[in-house]
């Protein structure tokens, strides 16, 4: 099983971007779902969430590895 959570290196790696922007995606992310009444961890956001936002699938992120 894949980890739950990712940190902001994750998505720098899967967007190809400084580990700096990536804390600023999440931050977005975050403040989305806390938005929705969900319970946020500053520095990590639901992988499930990230690929839906993203419009990308998790098969696509091991293909690119």
């Amino acid at each position: 099983m894949s980890k739950l959570m990712m940190n902001a290196a994750e998505v720098a790696s899967i967007m190809d971007c400084s580990e700096r922007h990536g804390y600023a995606v999440i931050k977005g992310l975050n403040e989305e779902l806390k938005a929705k009444g969900y319970i946020i961890r500053a520095g990590r956001i639901p992988r499930k969430y990230f690929f839906e936002r993203v419009g990308l699938t998790e098969q696509e992120e091991v293909l690119n590895e």
